[in-house]
């Protein structure tokens, strides 16, 4: 916000010199052609004038005669001061972060594995983008809601931070996870409704094909960017023996990109691999560029009238005028 004084009817300002001046002639020749009609004799042919307050006092006048015509010259000037504010509009997006949850994402071929890499970088990926509407859908082998959109950041970190493996079914439902990430946006007013959808496997479970969760959010006009978490090969695994100690095991990784690629088709989205930590988090930061927050700013002025003073003091001054008129200053006709 930023202040500053300004006059709404500069022009007016003209007046000021040129009513100055007409009073200054006025005033000029009203002396010269003052002529008493009745000279009264007095003793200040004897010595010095002295200056007393009454001689003071006499030639107030003119001078308040120019201060209160400048006073209401400036008043009808009509100052103003301007606060100048930037409203800012943001138009937000809806987003659903989709994460798999199955046992396979304890793979460690992530630090410390799939599971809690992938929380870290949705984490950060939540706390960046302020004006939006987020929610979380887990799936593995059924899928559950852990938070419907929302703009508190806090609250949907900390479920974020909450998720763990084994809190449902094992398995891989991907159409059952993205059907539900559907229902949570479909009846969004959004102008731009997004799924990220997060796996490291391919479909084995659930009562709904990937394609066919991918066309229903073709229709609600939502977007799906697919993501692919795991290295080329193997990974390690934790596993349990017999004599209950945790040992590591290599594991194919098997991530049905095709499917993913066609969901991203579909929806018009884009489909993403991420081998490592850094991958992952540049995949994160991709979308954030792709799915950029639209704002639209817009100035908005206040003013605010400053004339009253100026007024009130050429009253005051008009006031005293008239008072050293009928007193100290008032003269015989």
């Amino acid at each position: 916000m930023f202040d500053y004084i300004h006059f709404a009817y500069p022009n007016r300002l003209w007046l000021l010199p040129i009513l100055l001046v007409g009073l200054g002639v006025w005033y000029f020749f009203k002396l010269r052609n003052f002529n008493p009609t009745l000279k009264v004799g007095n003793l200040s042919d004897f010595g010095p004038r002295r200056i007393t307050p009454r001689l003071i006092l006499s030639w107030l006048p003119p001078v308040l005669n120019f201060l209160i015509i400048a006073l209401m010259v400036i008043a009808i000037a009509r100052p103003q001061t301007t606060s100048t504010d930037e409203k800012v509009e943001k138009e937000g997006i809806d987003v659903i972060l989709a994460m798999d949850i199955s046992g396979s994402m304890e793979a460690c071929d992530f630090k410390p594995n799939r599971l809690e890499a992938s929380k870290q970088v949705a984490s950060e990926f939540i706390q960046a983008r302020e004006n939006d509407r987020m929610g979380i859908v887990l799936f593995s082998g059924e899928s559950f809601t852990q938070c419907p959109l929302t703009t508190d950041r806090a609250t949907l970190v900390n479920l974020m931070q909450q998720i763990k493996n084994g809190i449902i079914d094992d398995g891989t439902a991907i159409g059952l996870g993205l059907a539900n990430s559907v229902a949570r946006l479909k009846d969004s007013d959004a102008k731009s409704k997004v799924v990220i959808l997060l796996t490291d496997g391919m479909n084995n479970c659930g009562q709904i094909e990937p394609i066919t969760a991918a066309e229903i959010a073709a229709t609600y006009g939502i977007r799906v960017y697919t993501i692919g978490v795991g290295t080329n090969g193997t990974a390690p695994f934790p596993v349990t023996d017999m004599w209950g100690r945790k040992t590591y095991q290599d594991m194919e990784v098997d991530i049905d990109e095709s499917t993913l690629r066609k969901i991203s088709a579909i929806t018009d989205g884009k489909y993403f691999r991420a081998t490592n930590n850094q991958a992952l988090k540049e995949v994160y930061q991709q979308i954030d560029k792709l799915e950029k927050t639209k704002m639209e700013s817009m100035t908005i002025s206040h003013a605010n009238d400053l004339f009253h003073p100026f007024l009130v003091w050429a009253m005051i001054l008009m006031m005293a005028n008239i008072l050293i008129r009928l007193t100290v200053g008032r003269v015989l006709p």
